[in-house]
């Protein structure tokens, strides 16, 4: 018997993982299974998803970097590294932690004997585990590996050559639980398994392991070098992936030390398939669909689409920017070219991305009608819905009772991951709750979702390389592009250079996209492909970067016959006053018509609900002909008004006019009204906004063509009202009050959109008024000049506005200089800015404590996706007089606050995740400020009920009147929604 089979007698005591769940138990299996099968079940997944999981252009960036061009040896390296993450096990301070850590008495007697029997087998544990010298065991791993796998310098404990980059491997492993270490945390790991301690252990798991995978250890050293960015990104996405799936009890049982380690390997190969394939983890092998097939309604393309079909490359990685009016066919275009390059470059799947939730719950629909026909007759692919309140919505869990169907059971629903899905009866698209878990719905292969996890995908938050991995396999579609604040956009441009960087494609939609956004943009995406490429000079509102930088535009210009247009009259009136103005529109609409008034904030919104309510029985209408949308209201309330948005002012069937549209309505919202949801109003009042904003929201008015005939006489025209207030100077009011500034009169408005935007605006439409006061807008052809007069050179020579302006964009300017300077502050970057050199490994570090970028960051810096006020999400239930918790005011639906597990009660549990969520609120953080200022929630009343332990709750009277939390401070109204008294 070898030396090696000797001592693998003592390596196979070493315990990977304990059967804390009881999942082994209930199989007649061990309590807990060795480390080395552990890394024997990664190395196989490893090996599984690198064939049928991993894209071309992602082997293709790992075979550089792990196999120096030889594909195969790649392959090979990479399952070993893979196996190798965990090896720091293997030491005291893990070992010991079965006994010595938390744990119940069962727990803690198998513990104690399994320490007894591995002693006795010769493990070389230290005396004292309870207090072995501590390192996180991942640390360790970066610290031993580049030894191991043949680096000689003195960091290692040698005097020979170095090997960059074993030591660059060994640090990427080092961040396989969320964060790549500091070097200081790496350095100090060293003394939690030495050398003369734990080497030959360590060895001997590093040549089994080898041994399986058939790899001659001699060659790693000389292939390993992962230089290029996107390769360590990749690599880690790798990592992650495959110790999850490897990590699932479902699939990968217990191994019982006394049988052979031969056997484990063979296990583990064919478990590594069933899981993958249960999974859905291959990527996506789009089939040819033909325009007609796939949009059976719309058989031929428009001209615009057919122009942006012929510009997509034949082959390779692409940037695409369409700018087109709201309903153009924006999305249907998108949705071919993500198919087009899927096909042509072999990418995994999609993504949508989105600036709201509510757009994309509507996006959803499309990419669910547009998978029923690009998919294979029979396939199953999984689609998530990346935000906050996706599992309050009966679709989700449509969807994975869809996924139940075919008979994969359940998992926790307990993830704060915000994700969801959307399948259709054929069973296609559905959801497994395992892309529940935290960050994996971007691994799905379709999804739909917020912008946020584009943003946050080039921060230091926790497993950021697996969220930017996911997106790298990807076609990422970034729908709405103007929508977003400078803070934002700065994020997206790393995100956008690491896409490029990475092989992804990139399709980025906009009805009103600032040339400097584009620019920003194009820019990013060719510093990530290394080429500044060249400009054909054409023109055209699409645009194309190839994969060596070439740019080229098409698609019928702004002036051109063919090209459809949308005229809009937009009036600039002095804001009458709450009162006046709801007054008039009920007069106006009294006889027919469907009105939309638009508030910037959800107060005055609020105000001007009421008073319509106030005055409508004396103007001769119904209470629910008068509604109200904002984002104060409980999802369980939003949701189904927004539902019922759709159903009275959607599109019909087929492209014909909506049967359950409203003889008239009046609809009270805030800006969640612009953001892609498909409501077609004959006219329009909105507060005073950026100019981009009111031609995002004109898309809401007249939208769709069928209902024209039938429009009131009063609103035949596409109207948008935008009300303004006027100071004692006659210019219009857009700074927040300022006492220390002698200014004591403002509007709060000020604080939403830069007060210089406001005043652009205002003055960019006031010069263009005719002489009945009114700027007729016709879009395309008027877009670069709205655009560019507002978000361009700054304005001079405008007359008694101009010291305005210039106060204001004085102030914008430092705020984006702020914006700028906070999102660089966060970000990862490929490449250095200025010689463009490859950003080092430790140069990822999420801080020298490696804490949690979502609530810590790097160095302390959070990683936030926007810069919008921090808010707190509260737990809303209504207490009867009878005690009776309930989630309606009414009190017919009783919560259910008992303790429910997926594995016992699926159901249930479903259910309760379902509406606890329904009623869960983000409150703003300055309502704990001021005078006024709420009750801290650490002195808020705790409650004993299970699943209210560790949330803060607000108990509400039937009335709205808060019983509990901040008590006498808020109140709450199912139509209003929450507001501080």
């Amino acid at each position: 018997m070898s030396g090696l089979q000797l001592l693998l007698r003592t390596v196979v005591l070493a315990w990977g993982k304990t059967d804390l769940r009881g999942d082994s138990a209930r199989r007649g299996g061990p309590s807990w299974t060795p480390l080395l099968a552990h890394l024997l079940d990664v190395a196989a997944t490893a090996g599984v998803l690198w064939d049928r999981h991993l894209p071309p252009h992602i082997r293709q960036r790992l075979t550089q970097a792990f196999g120096a061009g030889n594909e195969a040896i790649a392959r090979q390296v990479v399952m070993l590294l893979a196996a190798l993450h965990d090896l720091g096990k293997a030491s005291d301070c893990f070992l010991g932690q079965w006994q010595h850590g938390r744990g119940n008495p069962r727990v803690k007697a198998q513990a104690k004997a399994w320490e007894e029997q591995a002693r006795a087998a010769g493990l070389p544990l230290g005396d004292d585990l309870a207090h072995a010298f501590y390192a996180r065991h991942e640390h360790i791993t970066a610290a031993a590996l580049p030894r191991l796998l043949g680096c000689g310098c003195t960091e290692c404990g040698g005097t020979g050559e170095r090997y960059e980059g074993l030591h660059d491997a060994g640090v990427l492993l080092g961040g396989h639980h969320g964060h790549i270490p500091h070097p200081e945390s790496v350095d100090r790991a060293r003394g939690a398994a030495p050398a003369a301690q734990w080497g030959d252990v360590h060895a001997a798991i590093l040549q089994t392991v080898a041994d399986a995978i058939g790899l001659d250890l001699a060659t790693v050293a000389r292939v390993v070098d992962p230089v290029r960015p996107s390769a360590r990104v990749a690599f880690l996405y790798l990592v992650y992936l495959a110790d999850w799936v490897a990590s699932d009890t479902e699939f990968f049982h217990f191994r019982t030390h006394t049988t052979p380690v031969n056997d484990w390997w063979q296990a583990a190969l064919q478990e590594a398939d069933q899981a993958v394939r249960a999974r859905r983890l291959a990527r996506w092998k789009a089939r040819p669909v033909t325009w007609e097939e796939m949009w059976p309604d719309t058989p031929l393309p428009r001209t615009f689409q057919a122009d942006g079909m012929r510009l997509v490359p034949a082959e390779g990685q692409a940037m695409v920017v369409v700018e087109s009016d709201t309903g153009s066919g924006k999305t249907r275009l998108a949705l071919w070219m993500a198919h087009h390059l899927a096909r042509t470059c072999g990418y995994s799947g999609l993504y949508m991305a989105l600036p709201t939730r509510a757009a994309g719950n509507q996006v959803a629909k499309e990419l669910r009608r547009f998978l029923k026909t690009v998919l294979a007759p029979g396939e199953v692919r999984d689609m998530a819905l990346v935000h906050g309140t996706a599992q309050a919505t009966d679709l989700v869990h449509q969807l994975i009772d869809a996924h139940q169907a075919h008979g994969d059971p359940l998992t926790d629903l307990s993830s704060t991951v915000e994700t969801s899905t959307c399948a259709d009866d054929s069973g296609l698209a559905v959801l497994d709750p395992w892309y529940l878990r935290r960050c994996l719905a971007l691994v799905a292969g379709f999804g739909v979702g917020t912008v946020d996890q584009i943003a946050l995908a080039p921060q230091g938050s926790r497993h950021w390389a697996l969220r930017l991995g996911a997106l790298m396999c990807k076609v990422v579609i970034i729908d709405e592009a103007h929508a977003y604040e400078l803070f934002q956009q700065n994020l997206l441009g790393a995100a956008v250079e690491w896409l490029a960087e990475g092989g992804a494609s990139l399709v980025v939609l906009s009805a009103t996209l600032p040339r400097s956004i584009r620019n920003e943009l194009t820019t990013a995406w060719r510093r990530g492909l290394g080429t500044a490429g060249d400009d054909d000079g054409s023109q055209g509102p699409i645009m194309v970067v190839d994969r060596h930088g070439r740019l080229r535009r098409g698609g019928p210009l702004p002036e051109d016959p063919k090209t459809p247009t949308l005229l809009t009259d937009i009036e600039l009136t002095e804001d009458p006053g709450e009162r006046d103005l709801v007054a008039g529109l009920l007069n106006q609409a009294r006889d027919g018509g469907c009105v939309v008034v638009r508030s910037t904030r959800v107060d005055p919104c609020r105000s001007r609900y009421r008073e319509a309510v106030h005055l409508a029985r004396a103007s001769g209408w119904r209470p629910d002909e008068i509604l109200i949308l904002h984002g104060m209201l409980l999802p369980r309330h939003r949701l189904l008004l927004e539902t019922q948005l759709a159903d009275l002012l959607g599109p019909g069937p087929e492209g014909r006019r909506n049967p359950d549209r409203p003889h008239r309505l009046l609809v009270f919202a805030t800006g969640v009204i612009e953001q892609s949801l498909d409501l077609d109003f004959d006219h329009g009042v909105t507060d005073l906004c950026p100019i981009d904003v009111a031609v995002q929201f004109r898309g809401r008015i007249h939208r769709h063509a069928v209902n024209n005939p039938h429009r009131p006489t009063w609103c035949h025209t596409t109207r948008l009202t935008m009300l303004w207030q006027q100071d004692p100077d006659g210019l219009p009011v857009v700074e927040p009050p300022d006492f220390a500034a002698g200014r004591p009169t403002g509007t709060y408005d000020g604080l939403v959109y830069a007060p210089y935007i406001l005043a652009a605006s205002w003055h960019a439409l006031t010069q263009r008024r005719d002489k009945d006061g009114v700027v007729r807008l016709q879009t395309p052809l008027d877009s670069a000049w709205a655009l560019e007069s507002v978000y361009g050179n700054p304005v001079h020579d405008a007359g008694a506005v101009q010291k305005l302006l210039d106060r204001t964009h004085t102030a914008y300017q430092d705020a984006l200089a702020d914006e700028a300077l906070q999102a660089e502050a966060r970000v990862f970057r490929p490449y250095t800015r200025r010689r463009r050199t490859p950003v080092a490994t430790y140069d990822l570090a999420s801080g020298h404590h490696q804490g949690d970028g979502d609530s810590g960051g790097v160095t302390g810096i959070a990683a936030v996706s926007r810069l919008g006020e921090e808010s707190v999400d509260c737990l809303i239930l209504y207490q009867q007089p009878d005690s009776t918790i309930t989630y309606d005011h009414q009190g017919l639906l009783k919560a259910d606050l008992g303790q429910r597990s997926p594995g016992r009660d699926i159901a249930a549990y479903r259910r309760q995740q379902k509406d606890l969520l329904a009623n869960t609120l983000a409150i703003p953080t300055r309502w704990w400020n001021g005078q006024r200022g709420l009750q801290p929630i650490t002195e808020w009343p705790t409650h004993p009920q299970p699943a209210l332990r560790n949330k803060p709750v607000i108990l509400l009277a039937p009335d709205g009147t808060c019983l509990s939390g901040p008590t006498s401070r808020l109140r709450y109204d199912h139509t209003t929604g929450l507001e501080r008294i």
